[in-house]
């Protein structure tokens, strides 16, 4: 699996780093975020799509939606 970094967070002061990755193999997405660890927001999220559990939901702001774009637009190498 070739990974390839997208963006990082323009906010960013060095640690805790939301970024977004692009597998080059299969064109999926691959985000590092916050974990969501909120009750309330976890019960929301798996009243529609139960979160198995091998599954995280991650938080990435709002700013970072022109990099989570160009991760949409990449080819990546998808087939």
């Amino acid at each position: 699996m070739a990974l390839r970094f997208i963006g990082i967070d323009p906010a960013t002061g060095g640690g805790n780093c939301p970024s977004v990755w692009v597998d080059g193999d299969t064109g999926d997405l691959l985000f590092q975020g916050w974990e969501v660890t909120d009750a309330r927001e976890l019960a929301e999220i798996a009243a529609r799509s139960p979160i198995a559990e091998n599954e995280k939901v991650v938080r990435v702001p709002a700013r970072m939606r022109s990099i989570i774009q160009e991760a949409c637009a990449d080819s990546g190498g998808a087939p």
